[in-house]
């Protein structure tokens, strides 16, 4: 799958990585993959979509929640996120 996004938003979530010693490589944090897993849903399939979602505070905590939120909205896809972080989270 190819994905386009615009040049203001394409840093956003972004962390380095260590590939090998030495060597860090660009990578999409965990929330900004949930939001791009959301947004991306028709093509992935709703059901991994709403996996990677329902994994996501397990894994990083209801803390981290704000973060997801975050992106979401600097993505213009909160209204995607919201109830179903609501739903997840209940």
């Amino acid at each position: 799958m190819v994905a386009q996004y615009a040049a203001k938003t394409f840093g956003l979530g972004v962390e380095r990585f260590e590939a090998a010693p030495g060597e860090s490589i660009p990578v999409y944090n965990a929330a900004r993959s949930v939001v791009d897993a959301m947004r991306h849903r028709s093509r992935i399939g709703e059901n991994l979509a709403l996996s990677v979602l329902g994994r996501y505070p397990r894994r990083s905590g209801r803390g981290e929640v704000g973060e997801l939120q975050h992106v979401a909205r600097e993505l213009d896809a909160l209204s995607v996120i919201r109830p179903t972080v609501e739903a997840v989270l209940a």
